[in-house]
């Protein structure tokens, strides 16, 4: 007895029309064979593993904003503070006439956005470069009218009265980059 075949069509084969003897048994149940009870596709795993179960599909992206979270080298971050702190420092001059609290305020976020963005493996390394984003953007907030040596000393002077908010930064960092490290090297013991 001659054994009927027809082709299926481009996007796949239909419901109740036969499928060809060279696919792999999955394919010869049907185009509904590889759906779970909800109707949900089902990750098959060839070997010993059995199947896994229902795969979720992929719903819709979030709508809402979301806060970056770039990972930065350890370089990357020392780079990315300093120049923002120079770019602050630019800002506290032109909006707020030099002042040196103000300064201090805004260093505050850019050590906490230092320690969260820096990667996990060069993360002890943003404490570091805090305290020479905060003297270099200190060049355009410090009194100096004299030339470069007077320049020089506003930014001295500035590290001698402001070294609350520089010990305060550096200080909120280096807690959030002992806590990540204790937390990335939990993890990398659990998966050893």
């Amino acid at each position: 007895m001659e054994q009927h075949r027809t082709r299926p069509p481009k996007d796949g084969p239909r419901r109740g029309t036969p499928t060809p003897a060279h696919l792999p048994p999955q394919a010869r149940r049907g185009p509904d064979a590889m759906r779970g009870a909800a109707g949900m596709p089902v990750a098959v795993r060839r070997g010993p593993e059995a199947v896994r179960g229902p795969v979720a599909e992929p719903g819709p992206a979030p709508t809402g904003r979301r806060f970056p979270n770039p990972r930065l080298t350890g370089l990357g971050g020392g780079l990315f503070c300093v120049a923002v702190m120079l770019l602050l420092g630019a800002l506290d001059a032109l909006l707020f006439g030099s002042s040196l609290i103000a300064y201090g305020v805004l260093f505050l976020p850019v050590c906490v956005l230092t320690a969260l963005w820096v990667r996990p493996g060069d993360v002890l390394t943003a404490p570091v470069a805090l305290p020479i984003a905060f003297g270099a953007g200190l060049f355009s907030v410090a009194d100096g009218s004299a030339g470069f040596l007077g320049s020089l000393m506003g930014v001295f002077t500035g590290l001698a009265t402001q070294a609350g908010w520089l010990y305060g930064g550096t200080l909120i960092a280096g807690v959030m980059v002992l806590v990540r490290r204790v937390r990335w090297v939990r993890s990398r013991r659990r998966r050893v």
